[in-house]
């Protein structure tokens, strides 16, 4: 099991963000995306997903292996806590939500109707939802987003123990986690070229 990005080029809006990343995720291992606001986080990280195509380069991983959570929890309102838990299971043929429950301390809210729950409830509910895909290669957008201080150590100790299981993990957030053995790769060095005006366009800037 192996994530790899090889000489990556990523485009938002039809424009390129991000020229010729590379990097290598093994079993065990995380890496944290470093760099400001807009710089190209999201896309690439959608790219490596499979959720877009790639202006260059190619993202090296079975499709089946990975698991996207971006800005949106990705729950059913109408729906239990439970019930939005075992529909994700069913979608991957996995088995058993308890895990996942206990993981995000969701034991308490199991019959509650998602729509029904706060912002950093809903979040940790579209966390748990990773533990029951049973996919080794965790990719992740700001997935702290809304969590109180208990809820982020209670991600912390599901990432953890999924390297420790064997699972990696690529994520982006504007936190300190205290992942000490997490990489980060910094995305200031990629960032794309601005194209020089040719001679015409130049006369009239």
């Amino acid at each position: 099991m192996e994530l790899g990005a090889k000489n990556l080029s990523v485009a938002r809006g039809g424009v390129a963000v991000l020229e010729g990343v590379s990097f290598r995720l093994r079993a065990g291992e995380a890496l944290v995306l470093r760099g400001p606001n807009g710089i190209g986080k999201t896309t690439l990280l959608r790219t490596v997903a499979g959720l877009q195509p790639p202006l260059s380069g190619r993202v090296e991983a079975s499709p089946e292996t990975v698991v996207y959570a971006g800005h949106s929890d990705g729950i059913k309102s109408m729906l239990t806590v439970d019930e939005n838990l075992t529909f994700w299971s069913q979608v991957f043929d996995t088995e058993g939500v308890s895990a996942a429950l206990a993981g995000f301390d969701l034991v308490s809210l199991r019959t509650r109707q998602a729509g029904a729950l706060s912002a950093g409830q809903k979040r940790r509910l579209g966390l748990a939802r990773l533990l029951v895909t049973g996919r080794p290669i965790w990719v992740l957008d700001e997935p702290t987003v809304s969590l109180d201080t208990q809820a982020v150590s209670l991600f912390v100790r599901a990432v953890r123990a999924h390297l420790a299981a064997g699972g990696a993990a690529l994520l982006a957030t504007h936190i300190d986690l205290g992942l000490e053995e997490a990489q980060c790769l910094d995305l200031e060095p990629f960032r794309a070229k601005v194209p020089a005006p040719d001679d015409f366009d130049g006369a009239f800037l």
